[in-house]
This record gives C-alpha cells, sequence and structure tokens, in this order.
C-alpha cells in the first residue's frame, strides 16, 4: 500500500486516495476517530443514534433529498458506529463523485438532528434492540463486552440502553458532537479510477473552507480485569457460550501475530483448529469461531458457538483442550509455514475489495498514523516465529484470563 496519496489541510483534516485504473466505481466516505467509547453515561447509544440522525436533515436538506441524491444516480449512501469509529460513506459511479463529495461532506458536518424526525427513528433504534435481543447469537457478543470491560464504556452496548434511548433530545446530539468532533481526528478517504489531482481539487473546495476544531479529547483508560463466569436462562432451543478476555492493543507489535494464532485457533478457513475438532470429528456445532478486536489501548479475544444445552460442557472441554494445545505444543515447520501463507492470502484478498481498502486507509491512518504496505505485513507474518506464537497462547489462552458467558434455554 504505497501508492496512495494523502494530503492534510491547515484545519487538520486528511484527505486520502489511492487511484484503482480498472474499475468505474468510487467508493468514499468520512471516518471519525469518535465512537460508542467517547460516550458519558447519560449519553449511552448516543453516538449510534447521531449515525442515523446524520440522514435526517441538515441546513439545507430534508431527509428525502439526502436519501434521494445518490439513489437517483444509482448510488449508495451507508454509515456505520463501532466501539472507536463512526463512518459515513457512499459507492457510486466515479462520474458522479463530486456529488457523493459534497452530500457527505453536508451530513458529516452539517446535520441539525431535527426533533420531529427524532421522535421516528427513535422507534427505528428501539425495534432494531429488539431485534438483537431476538437474535442471541448476536446479544451475546454485546452482552460478552459487559462481562469483560464492566462498567467501562466498552463494555456498553453500542445502542444503549431503552432508557437513554428514550430520552435523548435534539440538543444532546448538539454537545456530543461539539465535545468529540476534532477535525485533526477524522479523514475523508475514497478509492476510485479518478486521478489524485481531481480528487483534491474537490476536497479544496468542500474540506479546506471547513474551520478547524482542534483540541484535547481523552477516552477514558481501561481499568483492572478480572474473570467471570455467567448464565444466563433464556425462551431459546440452542444454547449459546462466549469464552474470552483481553488482548493486544491496535500499536501493539504482537497484534499481527496474534491475528494468525487467531485464525489458527477459529478464524474463517474451514481447516481452523476449532472447526476441525469440534464441528467436523465430533457434529457438535453448527458455528464454531474465534474472533479478536484491537482498541487504542486494549483488545478482547473471544470463541463463540452454539449448541444443545446438553453438550456445552463437553463442547467447552474441546474448546479448552485445543487452547491447551497451543500452549503446550510448539508448531511445527509447515505447520507455520501453512498459517503463515493462509493469512497472507486472506490480507491480500481482502484487498481486492475496493470500499474496504477504502475504510481500511482511513482506519489505518486514524490508528496508526500511517497505513503499512502489504509487503511490509507480509515481511511481518514471515519474521513470526513458533516460540513467538506460543509464548502469546501462554499469556492469552490461559483458563484462568478467559471469561465465560453462556445463554441456556430456559428449565435447563
Amino acid at each position: 500500500m504505497t501508492d496512495y496519496h494523502i494530503h492534510e489541510y491547515p484545519n487538520g483534516i486528511r484527505l486520502l486516495h489511492k487511484q484503482v485504473l480498472h474499475t468505474k466505481i468510487a467508493h468514499c466516505g468520512f471516518l471519525l476517530d469518535i465512537g460508542s467509547r467517547d460516550e458519558q453515561a447519560h449519553q449511552q447509544g448516543l453516538a449510534h443514534f447521531w449515525e442515523h440522525m446524520a440522514f435526517k436533515g441538515t441546513t439545507k436538506r430534508k431527509s428525502f433529498h439526502i436519501l434521494n441524491r445518490l439513489e437517483s444516480v444509482g448510488g449508495e449512501l451507508n454509515a456505520y458506529t463501532t466501539k472507536e469509529k463512526i463512518c459515513f460513506y457512499a459507492t457510486l459511479l466515479s462520474s458522479h463523485f463530486e456529488r457523493a463529495f459534497e452530500l457527505l461532506t453536508d451530513l458529516t458536518f452539517n446535520s441539525v438532528f431535527p426533533g420531529k424526525e427524532l421522535e421516528k427513528e427513535r422507534g427505528v433504534i428501539l425495534e432494531e434492540m429488539s431485534m438483537y435481543q431476538d437474535a442471541p447469537e448476536d446479544a451475546i457478543i454485546d452482552d460478552f463486552d459487559e462481562v469483560v470491560f464492566g462498567a467501562h464504556p466498552l463494555g456498553v452496548n453500542i445502542l444503549g440502553t431503552r432508557e437513554s434511548v428514550s430520552n435523548f433530545q435534539t440538543a444532546d446530539f448538539h454537545t456530543f458532537y461539539n465535545e468529540n468532533v476534532r477535525t485533526d481526528r477524522l479523514v475523508f478517504s475514497s478509492v476510485s479510477n479518478l486521478p489524485f489531482k481531481e480528487v483534491k481539487r474537490l476536497a479544496d473546495k468542500f474540506l479546506a473552507p471547513l474551520p478547524a476544531r482542534l483540541g484535547p479529547r481523552p477516552r477514558l483508560a481501561v481499568g483492572g480485569y478480572q474473570r467471570k463466569d455467567k448464565v444466563e436462562k433464556r425462551p431459546i432451543t440452542q444454547a449459546h457460550c462466549l469464552l474470552g478476555g483481553p488482548a493486544y492493543a491496535l500499536a501493539d507489535e504482537r497484534r499481527i501475530p496474534f491475528f494468525m494464532l487467531n485464525n489458527i485457533l477459529g478464524g474463517p478457513g474451514m481447516n481452523s483448529r476449532l472447526n476441525l475438532a469440534v464441528r467436523e470429528k465430533y457434529g457438535l456445532v453448527y458455528t464454531i469461531d474465534s474472533s479478536y478486536s484491537p482498541y487504542t489501548d486494549t483488545g478482547l479475544f473471544g470463541i463463540y458457538f452454539g449448541t444443545e444445552g446438553k453438550q456445552v460442557k463437553r463442547t467447552i472441554g474441546l474448546v479448552q483442550k485445543e487452547l491447551k494445545l497451543l500452549r503446550e505444543k510448539t508448531l511445527t515447520t509447515n505447520q507455520l509455514h501453512i498459517a503463515k501463507n493462509q493469512l497472507m492470502g486472506q490480507l491480500a484478498m481482502s484487498e481486492e475489495s475496493n470500499s474496504g481498502l477504502m475504510q481500511l486507509l482511513g482506519k489505518s491512518t486514524l490508528d496508526l498514523g500511517h497505513v503499512e504496505p502489504l509487503t511490509s505485513i507480509f515481511e511481518r507474518i514471515n519474521k513470526i516465529t513458533a516460540s513467538e506464537l506460543q509464548e502469546m497462547a501462554n499469556e492469552v489462552l490461559t483458563e484462568d484470563n478467559l471469561s465465560v458467558l453462556q445463554y441456556v434455554p430456559e428449565g435447563k
């Protein structure tokens, strides 16, 4: 990833662009270093609600005009909120790139959060909450954050609570915006067949005039972690389980090696150890996987599976057996070689998605201050040793470090 351009304006906003000649589609968006972890206790769910409300009106457009602006030329407008990011982005023919750039700038910086629209969207979000509660495989992931991070904002559901969402008013959105938006902590990222000169010409028009919003915006540090076991009875027919605990932060040099370790254990490949040991050998689960989410100052590792209530104990035992193998048995030269090739192949394929690439440019710049070339990442992967992986397994994948959350059927 060396063939991309970056330009920083006096107001602190950074423009990132990668030209891809073989496409007629443009992907672009604003990534803001703001997420649910930046909410105060009385603001739980406000970042996600803001993401929704940005589409409901600006100083120059009503909701219909926002939604119709790109759809009318076959484009798509979307957004998402995570623990540490909000993203407003668009996909459309590159011939309409200016239309998307102007609209995204408008809804990111000029939203007015109209009261009438707020009441309608409040109902939408409350329905979204109900939908998640009806999907235990999704709900358990959110609830597990609280098990690991407790009352810290990282432990709070991105959607907030029914009580908090029911009480937000227009003034709350403006307060949250003013408290958190910093122009040196947001980027505009794009991937298209347009030359950088043309993209910068538009950025000079839309980004350069924006007033600077600078200054500190500290985040609450993550406190001490204590392992927990929690069982919840729910009106479900299948049991769901999540095991996990803290892991390495974004800037930690062990982040990439731990991604490999996670990939070996329960990554997307059908040849992951958990899939082979639990699904293929015993048929106890339909889905079993592990995940690793690095944050600014910490990380989260987790293993999820769903199974019959009577098989939970056995399945957890099989999972612990695989974790023990990683802690006690060093990978062979051939196993390490396969793991490296698999991870490098997956990373290379992920760069084939121009939408994902656009977001990667922005996230990497915000989190690390640069975008690491794929060749450099491959060099780091090739230097990973078996003993390094075993050392991380003994630090993160121990029973003492892994909390357990179970959803079990009522009456079982």
